[in-house]
C-alpha cells in the first residue's frame, strides 16, 4: 500500500460558500442587516409576550368616565344650617366645591364624620353609609341611583 492510496474514514466537505450571488436571493440565506447582522444579538423570545398583553390603540376605550365631585359629611356639618337642602347648586353657591364650572358638576356624598344636622339632599349620587348617617340624624335623601366613583383629583376644600 502505497501513501497516495490512504483514505480517511470520513470523507472531508467544503463548507458551502454562500454570499456569492445565485440562486438563494439577495441576501444569500444570510437574512438582512438589522440587530441579527451584528456581532452579540441575543433576541429574548419573551419580547412577544410582553407586547401581546398592551392593548392595541385602535377602538381601547373604556368611554367617558364620570367626574364627580366628592363632598364629606363634616363638610356638610359645618357649612349647612338644620333644615336646608343641600344640591349641587348650594355647594357652589357655598363654596363647598373647588370645580366650577359652567354647568354644574355632579356631586357624590360621601360618609367621613358624623353629622348631626337633619338636611335634605336632592339630586346628589349618595354612599350607603352616608345615607344611613343622614336619615339617622333626622334628614331626608332625594338621591339618584345610579353607582358612581367619585374622583380623587376633585376633593372638595375643608
Amino acid at each position: 500500500m502505497q501513501l497516495h492510496q490512504l483514505k480517511p474514514k470520513n470523507s472531508f466537505k467544503r463548507k458551502k460558500r454562500i454570499g456569492r450571488g445565485g440562486k438563494k436571493g439577495t441576501y444569500s440565506g444570510k437574512g438582512g442587516k438589522g440587530q441579527v447582522g451584528r456581532a452579540g444579538a441575543k433576541f429574548k423570545p419573551l419580547i412577544r409576550e410582553w407586547v401581546k398583553k398592551y392593548p392595541k390603540l385602535r377602538g381601547y376605550d373604556f368611554g367617558p368616565q364620570m367626574v364627580c365631585v366628592a363632598v364629606n359629611l363634616d363638610v356638610l356639618e359645618k357649612k349647612f344650617n338644620a333644615g336646608e337642602i343641600v344640591s349641587p347648586t348650594t355647594i357652589v353657591e357655598k363654596k363647598i366645591s373647588n370645580k366650577i364650572d359652567a354647568k354644574l358638576p355632579p356631586v357624590k356624598i360621601l360618609s367621613r364624620g358624623e353629622i348631626k344636622k337633619a338636611l335634605t339632599i336632592e339630586d346628589c349620587y349618595i354612599s350607603k353609609t352616608a345615607k344611613e348617617k343622614i336619615e339617622k340624624a333626622g334628614g331626608t335623601v332625594k338621591a339618584k341611583t345610579k353607582k358612581v366613583k367619585a374622583s380623587k383629583e376633585t376633593k372638595t376644600k375643608k
